[in-house]
């Protein structure tokens, strides 16, 4: 090692990755120290870093390279020590002048006057991230857009604080924005999302997500002032994720949805006001997508006539495995399954969009209503499908699971599927034919009774963390 040439030792120290493999490096001796001196561009710092400011200081004048910094006090107490606030921002700005990306989580003492200085010294800064910044308002993103001119992505999570646009207003005037995503910010909603204007045309990745103890159905007829402002096409738009949403007919994010021809990735969750007649019109101009993600919102509140008009139904799945041919992954979640009269999917939309999209080879499904054996005998017929998630298919029984011996599957999760049994998965034992079952909260089921029928088997009660029912 010692012989090596620095390019051959830069090579191996670029694939050790964790910290604490690159600190025993270092240490090795001062040549490897130097060597990690130079070419180490990310740090994480947080709780323990004492004294906070002048510990930051001689880090980051050691590692002069760095173009990435996390700052993180998850879990902070008073007895952990101070943490790093404004002058630690001044800091980063001074010391580290090839820094692009910025994290910032659970930063209680950084505040507009930090953002002030980062602004007029960090003008290479591209990345931007905050989750649960409270003393950050609207004028401090706004001196921080107006003196950093290369933002390309920005998420704020849990930022309370943030109530004027006019930083999003900057943002879409500049036109350099590709990825912004803005999650549980209880001042900005959807009427805000206008201000991003001209800006909505380079985007290719927006998540917006509404804290869902602040959202009620009454809202739903809330106005829209910005019907005008969301007109222009979201041409480059390829991952929108949407979560306790207003999408109010023909108004505001409605807009993005229908204008964005480009999408290859789609998350709707509890969105309310997408229609069926919505999701038609999705399915005719984003042909290109490919991952799906569907859970439709509970409409008690509202009356009969009203949640009838605002209803997706198998006609919207219809329609999406009619023109969407390259889907690959595909969730679905009826949030009222279990009751009839306020079902949106159907084990018959389902099936038909198996059997019409030849490239689907993962589907979750959460409840849907009427998905039955023969449903199953459907989806396990397909070619394609590869991995199947089942939650909650209470009318799937060990008729439907004998055609999992049929099907080309090699994955399989099942979770409170209450009408199966160990006698489903007879036809399956010594056969290798799944690659990875897991069974979660199946009480019908046990542990001993699925030995043997995939290579790799794991039993769970109690949790859901195994199954992921997003598809994003």
């Amino acid at each position: 090692m010692f012989l090596l040439p620095d390019e051959v030792l830069s090579a191996v120290l670029a694939r050790v990755e964790t910290v604490k493999d690159r600190n025993s490096f270092s240490v090795v001796c001062r040549r490897f120290y130097e060597m990690d001196r130079i070419h180490r561009n990310h740090l994480k710092v947080g709780c323990g870093l004492h004294p906070a400011h002048q510990a930051l200081l001689s880090l980051c004048k050691r590692f002069s390279h760095l173009s990435s910094v996390e700052i993180a006090y998850s879990g902070w107490l008073s007895s952990d020590g101070e943490q790093i606030g404004d002058e630690g921002l001044f800091i980063l700005a001074t010391v580290c002048t090839s820094l692009t990306k910025l994290s910032l989580n659970f930063c209680g003492f950084i505040r507009d006057p930090g953002f002030a200085k980062l602004a007029n010294l960090g003008a290479n800064l591209e990345v931007l991230l905050l989750n649960f910044i409270p003393g950050i308002t609207g004028r401090g993103l706004l001196s921080l857009v107006s003196g950093c001119q290369r933002i390309t992505t920005l998420k704020l999570t849990h930022c309370m604080q943030v109530k004027s646009m006019e930083w999003l207003e900057l943002l879409g005037r500049k036109g350099r924005l590709e990825h912004l995503s803005i999650k549980h910010c209880k001042g900005i909603g959807e009427a805000d999302l206008g201000k991003l204007g001209n800006g909505w045309r380079g985007l290719q990745e927006f998540h917006f997500e509404v804290d869902p103890t602040q959202r009620y159905t009454e809202v739903f007829v809330a106005k829209d002032s910005v019907s005008q402002q969301l007109e222009p096409i979201c041409k480059k738009l390829r991952v929108l994720s949407l979560k306790n949403c207003l999408a109010n007919p023909s108004q505001g994010l409605a807009q993005v949805l229908m204008h964005s021809e480009a999408l290859v990735r789609l998350h709707l969750d509890t969105c309310i006001g997408v229609r069926d007649e919505d999701m038609v019109l999705i399915a005719m101009r984003c042909t290109q997508l490919k991952y799906l993600s569907l859970r439709v919102p509970s409409n008690y509140s509202t009356s009969a006539r009203q949640r009838e008009a605002a209803k997706l139904t198998d006609t919207s799945l219809k329609s999406i495995a009619e023109h969407c041919l390259q889907l690959e992954e595909v969730a679905i979640c009826s949030v009222d399954g279990d009751f009839p009269s306020f079902a949106s999917f159907s084990g018959v939309g389902v099936s038909a969009m198996v059997q019409w999209c030849p490239l689907l080879r993962r589907l979750t499904l959460d409840a849907p209503y009427a998905f039955s054996d023969s449903c199953m005998q459907v989806i396990c017929a397909s070619e394609s499908l590869e991995i199947l998630q089942l939650a909650r298919c209470q009318e799937v029984s060990d008729l439907g699971m004998g055609f999992v011996a049929k099907s080309h599957l090699c994955e399989l999760h099942l979770c409170q599927c209450l009408g199966i049994t160990d006698a489903g998965f007879a036809p399956l034992l010594g056969s290798n034919k799944l690659a990875r079952l897991l069974v979660q909260d199946c009480p019908a089921i046990s542990e001993t009774g699925i030995l043997g029928v995939a290579k790799t088997v794991v039993c769970k009660s109690g949790d859901r963390s195994g199954v992921d029912f997003t598809a994003l």
